[in-house]
């Protein structure tokens, strides 16, 4: 009788963990499920966008398919690629979580029109709407995820058209240019060597931003402290191939030439005291080591009603990289909640 018992026991168990196999593996198989394009292509989605200089395509890439998480990646720069997001894959898809790579206009295997006046935060508003519209993305599935630049123009897309958003991540960017100058001047320039500061600061000062020397100075004292946080011969491929094909025209008009503060278009760009009004959920992401204050960014998170903080204790500006553990971690439990 009890040897009976065991294996009917046994056998409900085997049932048991037969059903919760056939539950989760289509969960799977759909996550990797081919579109529904004639002729498959990687996921990939060249976009028309409507500008007031005419229509130009952006490119974009699907990895995975789940219909309530859907991530939009805005990179940084201005004027890099989506390929230093590349990391993401090694985290998100393990979890079933879809995103989606993004060139902007200007950037990447975007068309580039070679216009300044193409260059304006407005236009990129508008522009990341359309690309929302034409992949489908609405306030039941859609994450905006902006990180350094990307950060800014996700929050200004928020504060217009939050109304198509599930949630939003602020990665790396503090609301205020002005106080990101200013820290930048009274922090991040007195942790350097006088000496080498005084240097930068003299080529910064003749405008010579050509100047080998320049970078040759930046490279060890700012970008391996405060950018990127290896020596910069051990930097991850996807960076280094997205940092070449910065579009400087881009960078230069928006932030300015000097690595220290904003000198361009965003110079006077502040939003910290319209946080107030994004009451979407909210995660800012900030690090010891970056070129933005973490403490700017923590209370950008108790700025706004629905917001969270993700502190990375040993990252830098590029904290996907140099604390990824932490990075991923804490991005992955805020879109699964």
């Amino acid at each position: 009788m009890k040897k009976t018992l065991h294996l009917c026991l046994a056998l409900v168990g085997i049932l048991f963990l037969q059903s919760c196999q056939q539950k989760t593996t289509p969960a799977a198989n759909d996550y990797f499920a081919q579109s529904n394009d004639t002729i498959q292509n990687g996921g990939i989605k060249m976009i028309p966008i409507t500008t007031p200089k005419g229509t130009f395509n952006v490119w974009t890439k699907r990895v995975g398919n789940n219909p309530k998480i859907k991530v939009l990646l805005l990179n940084g720069g201005p004027g890099a690629t989506h390929e230093y997001f590349e990391c993401f894959e090694n985290f998100l898809p393990a979890e079933g979580i879809e995103f989606i790579y993004y060139d902007q206009i200007g950037c990447g295997n975007s068309d580039n029109p070679n216009d300044e006046s193409m260059w304006d935060l407005a236009r990129y508003v508008e522009e990341v709407e359309q690309v929302r519209i034409a992949l489908g993305l609405d306030e039941t599935n859609f994450y905006l995820l902006g990180h350094s630049w990307g950060g800014i123009l996700a929050m200004e897309y928020s504060l217009k058209y939050q109304k198509h958003m599930k949630g939003l991540i602020i990665s790396n960017m503090m609301s205020s240019c002005p106080e990101y100058g200013k820290y930048a001047d009274e922090v991040l320039a007195k942790q350097m060597n006088p000496a080498v500061l005084a240097e930068i600061e003299k080529i910064e000062a003749a405008k010579d931003f050509a100047n080998p020397r320049y970078m040759e100075l930046l490279i060890p004292n700012f970008y391996e402290k405060h950018i990127l946080r290896f020596p910069a011969k051990n930097w991850p491929e996807p960076v280094n191939r997205s940092f070449a094909k910065m579009n400087q025209s881009l960078y230069v008009t928006m932030q300015g030439p000097s690595e220290f503060g904003v000198a361009g278009k965003l110079e006077q760009w502040d939003r910290k005291g319209q946080l107030k009004d994004i009451a979407i959920p909210t995660l800012v992401i900030g690090a010891q080591h970056d070129t933005m204050d973490p403490k700017h960014m923590e209370e950008m998170a108790k700025l706004t009603p629905k917001g969270t903080y993700l502190y990375c204790e040993n990252g830098s500006h590029m904290c996907m990289y140099d604390d990824q553990k932490t990075y991923f971690k804490g991005l992955i439990s805020f879109l699964k909640k």
